[in-house]
């Protein structure tokens, strides 16, 4: 009877043993906060490949013939408008301008005699205006002739920055010859491409007569202390890439951006009711993006999203969920498909709060 008694006392407390367990493992079972996408308008910054070009940058090139005596200035050195770069050889031109002034001189004396002869009715009025035009011929004969002897003089068309000499002092030059190039650096020209729907959007939701602020991000991965705006957008599309070109204008007092230079366009444009959702939620599977979307029963399954736009913390989300949808925040890794959960639901704006995200 006393063995019955100790049986029956183990029994119970085994059984109480295991009620414990039990009540422990459903104390201890995992709960997983689950969100809900947040509709918001935000602005969302978009970034673009982009070329720096200068405002002005031509080619100087020789006008004359002859050799290149002298060099005024040096590769790389800033001039200023009408100051002397090259000098080419100009005896030549001197003499063939001092000839044409001599020749216009002699003219000017033989239609001032005649002109006097003419007013005493001496010679006809036919001789008089003969030698007028002999000396109006020779004059313009003189300016030619001053003309090529300025073309022997390089100067600068605008304040700018020299590039490398072409040329070498000496050197036989022919005319049209190729002597260096010079680039008004004062305010940059930047050049990016921007989609078709992207255009679109920016034409639909672009103020009229105000212009958009854009920012440079350079080849160093920073951001150039000066804003820009787009001042203008070619006319045709290119229907290889399907892009327009946008230009934006940056002003360079420090002079830091040169020709040919590269970087990225930062322009910030405005999203209306924008589905965001954190980036945390998010996995990807074969350069695809996914969720875990909670459904009614709690139970978990994976739907894939198209993202829109990236932001620090964000993704916003074009398509693969509704505002309605509950997606897991945590613990992604810590899920199966179609498996049950315990959650509990935050507010997407706390959540989103707690990214640290402005949005407006």
């Amino acid at each position: 009877m006393k063995k019955i008694v100790m049986l029956m006392s183990l029994c119970a407390l085994l059984f109480h043993a295991g009620c414990e367990s039990k009540h422990e493992e459903k104390e201890e079972e995992t709960e997983f906060r689950v969100t809900s996408p947040l509709e918001k308008d935000t602005l969302i910054t978009r970034e673009y490949v982009s070329q720096i070009r200068s405002i002005s940058h031509i080619e100087l090139r020789a006008l004359e013939k002859g050799y290149l005596q002298k060099i005024f200035v040096d590769e790389g050195q800033f001039v200023r408008k009408g100051q002397l770069m090259f000098q080419i050889m100009p005896m030549l031109y001197q003499a063939e301008q001092q000839k044409a002034e001599a020749e216009a001189n002699f003219a000017e004396i033989e239609y001032k005699n005649t002109k006097s002869l003419a007013d005493s009715n001496v010679v006809s009025k036919n001789e008089l205006a003969l030698a007028r035009a002999k000396f109006d011929k020779a004059k313009a004969e003189l300016s030619l002739a001053k003309v090529h002897v300025g073309f022997t003089e390089i100067r600068a068309p605008f304040d700018g920055i020299m590039d490398r000499f072409q040329v070498r002092l000496g050197s036989l030059l022919d005319e049209g010859d190729l002597l260096t190039t010079l680039s008004d650096n004062s305010k940059m020209w930047v050049y990016f491409n921007v989609p078709e729907a992207e255009y679109l959007d920016y034409k639909t939701k672009a103020e009229k007569d105000k212009q958009t602020k854009v920012n440079l991000l350079m080849a160093n991965n920073k951001r150039f202390k000066y804003p820009g705006v787009v001042e203008t957008i070619e006319a045709d599309f290119n229907n290889e890439t399907g892009n327009i070109a946008f230009r934006a204008t940056f002003p360079n007092p420090d002079g830091l951006l040169r020709h040919g230079e590269t970087g990225n366009i930062q322009m910030t444009l405005p999203l209306t009711n924008a589905m965001i959702i954190p980036q945390k939620a998010t996995f990807e599977v074969l350069e695809k993006k996914y969720v875990y979307v909670v459904d009614k029963e709690d139970k978990v399954r994976s739907r894939e999203i198209t993202v829109a736009a990236e932001m620090p913390h964000i993704f916003v989300v074009s398509s693969g969920l509704k505002k309605d949808d509950r997606i897991l925040l945590e613990g992604l890794r810590q899920v199966k498909e179609n498996e049950k959960i315990h959650c509990k639901f935050e507010k997407p704006e706390s959540v989103i709060a707690h990214l640290g995200l402005y949005a407006e």
